[in-house]
């Protein structure tokens, strides 16, 4: 079976154990493809551990959970040095981030210190402790949480750590239609304690997927179309350039990672839809996730109630598509 097959099958798996979702279990999957991390933001009971948890289930990987709290300390993540002494010396115990698949729940709970060891794991694929740096797995992936809700006692995330996160998606309620499914199938879960029916026979293994990484880097992109995502990106630092009407509301705008996180992740949805080659509309489906954490909008916009997605919508509708 092919790597495109594995994956497509997947995400037909998890569809059908996450009611709803199909958006966020398509861009877990366009993280994992691009080596890259997700923020995810939604109301409490939407299935956001329960998508990476199934997620975790259909590869040949381990999976930690972190509680982020305010009394979370860097060595809860990173792990520490135990002294033995009947051996008389330190042995280093390692903590969750030395798992594949990390689940960071309300991120935003933890103080800056917490944040700068998850974001060394994030970025150079390494964590530190004392005078000694441990290298993490080629496959690791931080699907981070935050509640949109609740913001008494939170540390909203750095600018620099959110320029990290490959994407940042917005989930909200299923429908009507999707809440019956769900109902459908606790019920049947229920009846199968072990939920040994819920677990794929065959994993999507570690080789598997860092040949699909590769794959997706030979997809054919036009120079037109990699005109564009930069055209896309650098007007985000002056969007009144393409609409008047987004004059003066950015302050600041995305970096050149994002340039390289649009390229990544439209290969990557056009991957997993089965073409051999990245159109528009692949650019435009994955540029509201990859621009949305990467925009800081002035006062004036946030007093006017202008969003992330309505300045990224009028550079959309502003830049020509070729």
């Amino acid at each position: 079976m092919t790597a495109i097959k594995k994956f497509q099958e997947l995400e037909l798996h998890a569809s059908g154990l996450i009611i709803g979702q199909s958006e966020l279990i398509n861009r877990m999957l366009i993280a994992i493809l691009c080596d890259g991390h997700l923020l995810v933001e939604g109301a409490p009971g939407l299935a956001k551990t329960r998508a990476i948890k199934v997620i975790s289930d259909s590869i040949e990987g381990t999976f930690s959970r972190i509680q982020f709290t305010p009394d979370l300390l860097p060595a809860d993540l990173t792990g520490t040095e135990v002294y033995r002494p009947q051996e008389g010396k330190f042995e280093f115990r390692e903590g969750p981030l030395f798992h594949n698949l990390i689940l960071a729940d309300e991120i935003n709970r933890a103080p800056a210190k917490v944040q700068s060891a998850l974001l060394e794991a994030m970025e150079e694929r390494q964590i530190s402790v004392g005078d000694k740096s441990y290298k993490l797995s080629k496959l690791f992936l931080v699907m981070a949480t935050q509640n949109p809700i609740e913001q008494e006692g939170t540390y909203p995330l750095p600018e620099a750590q959110l320029d990290r996160f490959l994407l940042h998606v917005e989930i909200g309620y299923p429908t009507v239609e999707d809440e019956r499914k769900i109902l459908s199938l606790n019920r049947d879960e229920a009846r199968d304690s072990k939920n040994e029916s819920f677990i794929p026979e065959n994993l999507l293994s570690e080789i598997a997927i860092l040949e699909a990484r590769e794959a997706i880097l030979n997809l054919h992109l036009s120079d037109d179309l990699e005109q564009y995502i930069v055209d896309i990106v650098t007007s985000t630092r002056n969007p009144g350039k393409v609409d008047s009407q987004l004059d003066g509301q950015v302050l600041y705008g995305a970096s050149p990672r994002a340039c390289m996180g649009i390229d990544r992740a439209a290969r990557a949805y056009a991957w997993l839809k089965g073409k051999d080659y990245v159109g528009p509309e692949d650019i435009q489906e994955v540029t509201y996730d990859v621009l949305r954490h990467r925009l800081v909008l002035s006062f004036e916009a946030e007093a006017e109630g202008v969003t992330p997605n309505k300045i990224i919508e009028g550079i959309l509708n502003g830049v020509g598509v070729p």
